[in-house]
C-alpha cells in the first residue's frame, strides 16, 4: 500500500469512528488486564458474559486472590482454556499484590513478566489503559494488514513492527482499535464484505468480494 493510500485508509477509518474503544467490558485497569488475559482464543462477547458477574464481585487483585482459583473457574468455565487462564489470573493477581501494591504496572517488561501476559496483552493494556500508542496484533489485525497490503508480514511481530513504521503518528494511538474492528465486522476471514468496505479504494486485495445478489420473488 502506498503512503498516500495509507493516509487515506486511516483518515477514512478515523472519520467513521473518531474515538474507537475496546469491546471488552471492564471497570478499572486491573479488570481490563484480566479481561484481555481471558480473551486469548476467545471472543469478546464470550468474555463479557463470563466477567459481568465476576467483576461485580472482584475489582482488585486482592479480591481475586481471596476468590481463589476454584471460585474463579466457576465464573469463567464457559471460556476456552479456562483452567489454565484461572491459574494464570490468580498467579498474576498475587504478584500484583506482592510486588506492585495492587496496581497494574505501566511498563511492558513488568506486564510481560506476569503469568499469562504476552506481548499482545501488554500492548492492549498499555494502549487502552495508559494511552501508549502500541499496536497489539491479533488474528484480525494480522489478516487486515496482510490482505490490504497495509503492513504485510509472515509473523505477528513482523506485522507489528511494520504497522508502527507505516502508521502516521497522529493515527497510531487508535490504530489498534480501528484495525481490529475493521477485521471483525468488514474484512472478515472467510468472506470479506468488500462491497460495503469504506476503504476498498485504497486496499490492495485483488479478489474483492462482490455485493451479494438479492433474490426477488417471481411476479
Amino acid at each position: 500500500m502506498k503512503k498516500t493510500d495509507i493516509e487515506t485508509f486511516y483518515s477514512i477509518l478515523a472519520a467513521n469512528n473518531p474515538k474507537p474503544e475496546t469491546e471488552l467490558e471492564y471497570g478499572n485497569v486491573y479488570q481490563l488486564l484480566v479481561a484481555v488475559t481471558l480473551s486469548a482464543q476467545a471472543t469478546d462477547i464470550g468474555v463479557n458474559k463470563a466477567t459481568r458477574a465476576l467483576f461485580e464481585r472482584v475489582k482488585t487483585p486482592a479480591q481475586m486472590v481471596a476468590l481463589g482459583e476454584a471460585g474463579l473457574k466457576q465464573h469463567i468455565k464457559t471460556i476456552g482454556l479456562f483452567n489454565t487462564k484461572a491459574k494464570n489470573v490468580i498467579a498474576l493477581s498475587d504478584i500484583l499484590v506482592r510486588e506492585h501494591q495492587g496496581e497494574v504496572p505501566q511498563d511492558r517488561a513488568a506486564l510481560e513478566r506476569l503469568p499469562g501476559v504476552g506481548r499482545k496483552t501488554a500492548n492492549v493494556v498499555l494502549n487502552t489503559a495508559f494511552g501508549v500508542p502500541t499496536i497489539a496484533v491479533d488474528t484480525h489485525i494480522f489478516r487486515v494488514s496482510n490482505r490490504t497490503g497495509l503492513a504485510p508480514g509472515k509473523t505477528v511481530l513482523e506485522v507489528e513492527k511494520k504497522l508502527e513504521k507505516a502508521t502516521p503518528a497522529r493515527f497510531r494511538l487508535h490504530a489498534h482499535h480501528w484495525l481490529i474492528l475493521h477485521g471483525r465486522y468488514i474484512c472478515k476471514a472467510r468472506t470479506p464484505k468488500c462491497w460495503r468496505c469504506p476503504v476498498a479504494s485504497c486496499c490492495a486485495f485483488k479478489s474483492k468480494t462482490p455485493a451479494p445478489i438479492l433474490k426477488t420473488k417471481a411476479s
